[in-house]
């Protein structure tokens, strides 16, 4: 009962908050909203305040903010003027009102990363050795397991990922170490090899290595409030990058399409996060956050990244597009879509079997 709890009150959260985003600059715009709707199709319940209906629907998977005037040609909902339509609006109001709904969900993710950060603190690994390659430059530069290296050409090294970026940034030249090992404290040279190895997304990629592992010991570090906002949006850049990333390599198919997953994949990952406590699934419910952000931004007719399309050629060309250009547009993304939902909900089921 509580795994489906936190299922319904996850995504129910994060379309509230999508959506929140477009009302919330359309009505600060002066831009009237007849409906804020959780849900799709027919309307469980709801409440009517001011010219706008709250409501919820019978399906929710989704939401929607239904703006006064979306189309020239719309009749006006009774109570609303002409100048609360959205279409008489200008291109880079109606563009802005449109990247509200993603621009929220990153600023939800933010709050999720800021307040985990301030909290909790920040989890770093330490630069402790706890495996060394056989036949390595770190075993021929004599490296051993539980040295913990300090310093890199006299740099100093505070956390795992520090060491890992110098080596990175070495071109072949030898590097100055400074280790401790049990109480003594002594400098090794070792230059790193360049070898093959599998990045994040399955490619093998030649860089140079030293051959060790971490021994996985971990500090925390404990952030002042406006430190961990930094943390916070430190955190939405680097996943934001490695989520569009990913989208890149699924698209020249680096990795598989049967990777993808959909609705039934977040509904278990949520339920693996809600036994495991509050802390991993509000970090879960920002990573998510942010995916439906940067999907939501893809120039694909339907999403809100391709409405922004339609505004920003409107506002280079000086006219909109035609409508039956529109209808084209808005058909192939609908079925692109729509493909893609029944793709990822396939892989979901088999997933599961397997």
């Amino acid at each position: 009962m509580t795994s489906i709890l936190a299922v319904v009150l996850v995504l129910g959260g994060l379309i509230f908050f999508h959506e929140l985003g477009h009302f919330v600059l359309a009505r600060s715009l002066g831009m009237g909203v007849n409906v804020f709707s959780l849900g799709f199709g027919t309307r469980l319940f709801g409440f009517k305040r001011g010219k706008t209906d709250y409501r919820i629907c019978v399906f929710p998977l989704g939401g929607y903010v239904q703006l006064v005037g979306e189309s020239p040609d719309a009749e006006l909902p009774e109570g609303f003027t002409p100048e609360e339509s959205f279409s008489r609006r200008p291109p880079w109001q109606r563009m802005l009102v449109v990247l509200a709904g993603p621009v929220f969900n990153f600023l939800l993710a933010w709050i999720i990363f800021w307040g985990l950060a301030w909290t909790q603190g920040v989890q770093e690994m330490l630069p402790v050795i706890g495996q060394v390659t056989n036949s390595s430059a770190a075993a021929d530069a004599g490296i051993l397991p539980d040295d913990r290296i300090v310093t890199v050409d006299g740099r100093e090294i505070l956390v795992w990922s520090d060491l890992v970026q110098r080596i990175e940034a070495n071109q072949g030249d030898a590097m100055e170490l400074t280790v401790i090992r049990g109480r003594q404290e002594f400098t090794l040279h070792v230059t790193p090899r360049i070898q093959e190895k599998r990045n994040l997304f399955g490619e093998v990629k030649a860089m140079p290595m030293l051959g060790i592992a971490p021994k996985g010991e971990l500090m925390t570090r404990e952030l002042g409030f406006f430190a961990a906002s930094v943390q916070g949006a430190r955190q939405i850049w680097d996943v934001s990058g490695l989520m569009v990333m990913g989208i890149i390599k699924l698209v020249e198919r680096v990795i598989p399409w049967t990777d993808m997953g959909g609705v039934i994949l977040i509904s278990e990952m949520i339920h693996k996060e809600a036994q495991t406590g509050l802390i991993n699934l509000l970090a879960l419910t920002a990573l998510i956050s942010i995916n439906l952000g940067i999907l939501n931004l893809l120039p694909i007719p339907v999403l809100d990244g391709g409405h922004i399309l339609f505004f920003f050629l409107e506002t280079i060309t000086g006219k909109p597009l035609s409508p039956q250009i529109q209808q084209i547009a808005l058909r192939i993304g609908m079925t692109l879509l729509f493909m893609l939902m029944v793709f990822a909900t396939i892989n979901d089921i088999l997933r599961h079997f397997q």
